[in-house]
């Protein structure tokens, strides 16, 4: 089983990557972003709440979250390859959390994987991607929010996870396919 954190800014390509992964080594996949929009376009009183974090660019609460996660976490089964996290943990005590969680299931997270890309190409991608999917939080104004967010609160996880023993850092530039060779070239040794 390797469970793994797939790791970077907004647009660093987290999602592209882990579609990538789910069909090359069968993992399961818990996208945080996608649970949250799920349950604000169901209406759900958990995604009300959500929603007025998100939309003031703002983290949900760990709590929230760990709950969130563990259920869908364990929709999975006992014997599952492996499960993706994506989007979450966003801070030191989430990975805490997350460590906790596993654990008490006999499970850790194996990897780190940690897409690095520039600012610049950063905001790009996210502005495309915007006029593309109509996101309504892919607008400049929120990305500035979304990524001071990241560099204040959520990079320090970078030294966590190394600390941890567990950091792969992975140059996030390139085609697709060149930057997932790089990601496989970490699943495949761990």
């Amino acid at each position: 089983m390797k469970n793994i954190v797939i790791f970077g800014a907004p647009g660093a390509g987290k999602g592209t990557q882990s579609d990538k992964m789910i069909e090359k080594y069968g993992f399961g996949h818990i996208s945080t972003g996608d649970v949250l929009r799920d349950q604000i376009k169901k209406g759900t009183e958990l995604g009300k709440t959500a929603k007025g974090y998100i939309d003031e660019g703002k983290l949900i609460p760990d709590e929230l979250m760990v709950d969130i996660l563990a259920s869908v976490y364990d929709s999975f089964g006992a014997d599952h390859k492996g499960v993706i996290f994506d989007g979450f943990p966003r801070t030191t005590p989430q990975a805490e959390a997350l460590k906790k969680m596993l654990s008490e299931r006999g499970h850790k997270v194996a990897a780190m994987i940690e897409l690095s890309v520039p600012e610049d190409e950063l905001m790009a991608r996210l502005i495309n991607r915007g006029k593309v999917s109509g996101r309504s939080d892919d607008n400049e104004e929120t990305i500035k929010k979304r990524l001071d967010v990241y560099h204040n609160q959520t990079a320090p996880l970078i030294d966590w996870y190394a600390n941890e023993g567990i950091h792969h850092h992975v140059e996030g530039l390139g085609t697709v396919d060149e930057i997932f060779a790089r990601v496989c070239d970490v699943i495949d040794n761990i």
